[in-house]
């Protein structure tokens, strides 16, 4: 059976990981970008990335790096690039105009099956997708940097989108053995980042407030709450420290509307605490790119491990 064929809009970061991604689940890859040497350059580093995790043993599917390799081909022409494809994955900059040009240039290519995709992380699909003859085959599907290792998908609908297109991309998801979520409707920030930023701005007022220093307060979460959220939610975390959900409330609500009833405004991000927080952080890891780099190399080797970790604990 010939594999189905995905088209994968922009050779950056994000393109390169739903690339490997893709591929290891055994899908024929178009990548597509305006200048050849940019696709040259991300396959070269796409064949590095694989060969480096098939020699440690990390590399995702049954295919060989090889044969993934072989999966994935290259295209400078945007009609060429979408011609059988049965989705595609838009991963340009971060920038509404552009994504808008797009999805308009494909909107006038593509045929009524073809689901057309955005790994936008803030824009919403209201703003992104409006107007388009092929709305209802729109869908915003967010990946978590870097997609390769964290596996969540947030799968977001336009309010024309068809609830076929949801399913499938959905669908889709699992088969490359991403964990898609579905939210229901459109909310800026989608899930992630809402509860991301939730913890951050408590994060920041702590630390602004000078109740703890930065460098404990990330041990807070990476040797306290992030060892369970590892694993499991906060909603199963309170089902699981009472006796059910029901009981937790019962038990707790009073205390936690005390705590909360205490939490400040939403922080300015600028002034005392940026520099507090960002001297503590550059003492930890200098803000020079290559220990950075070697920073998030070593958090990706962490992520794979977890992966590997998670994965044999589910089995």
């Amino acid at each position: 059976m010939e594999p189905l064929q995905v088209t994968i809009i922009g050779s950056g970061l994000i393109g390169r990981s739903w690339a490997m991604v893709f591929a290891a689940g055994g899908f024929r890859v178009k990548l597509y970008d305006i200048a050849q040497e940019q696709l040259t350059t991300a396959l070269e580093n796409i064949r590095k990335q694989m060969k480096e995790m098939e020699k440690s043993g990390v590399l995702k599917g049954a295919l060989s790096a090889e044969q993934q390799l072989a999966l994935i081909s290259v295209c400078t022409d945007l009609k060429a690039a979408v011609e059988g494809a049965t989705f595609i994955q838009e991963c340009t900059p971060e920038n509404l105009e552009l994504k808008k040009k797009i999805f308009g240039q494909l909107d006038l290519i593509v045929g009524d099956s073809v689901i057309l995709s955005s790994s936008t992380s803030c824009l919403l699909p209201s703003k992104l997708f409006t107007g388009l003859k092929h709305v209802k085959q729109c869908i915003v599907s967010h990946p978590v940097n870097p997609p390769y290792f964290v596996p969540l998908v947030e799968i977001v609908p336009h309010p024309e989108t068809d609830p076929s297109t949801t399913e499938r991309t959905y669908a889709l998801m699992k088969k490359i053995g991403q964990s898609p979520v579905k939210l229901n409707r459109e909310i800026e920030g989608f899930v992630l980042n809402r509860l991301q930023y939730a913890v951050i701005s408590e994060a920041w007022r702590l630390v602004g407030e000078g109740v703890i220093s930065p460098t404990d307060l990330d041990l807070v979460m990476s040797d306290g709450l992030g060892m369970r959220y590892a694993f499991i939610g906060p909603l199963e975390t309170m089902h699981l420290n009472a006796e059910g959900v029901s009981s937790y409330c019962e038990r707790y609500a009073e205390g936690m509307k005390l705590v909360l009833n205490t939490f400040g405004p939403v922080p300015e991000f600028s002034g005392e605490t940026v520099q507090k927080v960002n001297q503590a952080l550059s003492e930890k890891i200098p803000v020079v790119p290559k220990v950075l780099d070697a920073r998030r190399k070593w958090r990706d080797e962490c992520l794979t491990g977890l992966a590997k970790l998670k994965t044999q604990m589910k089995s």
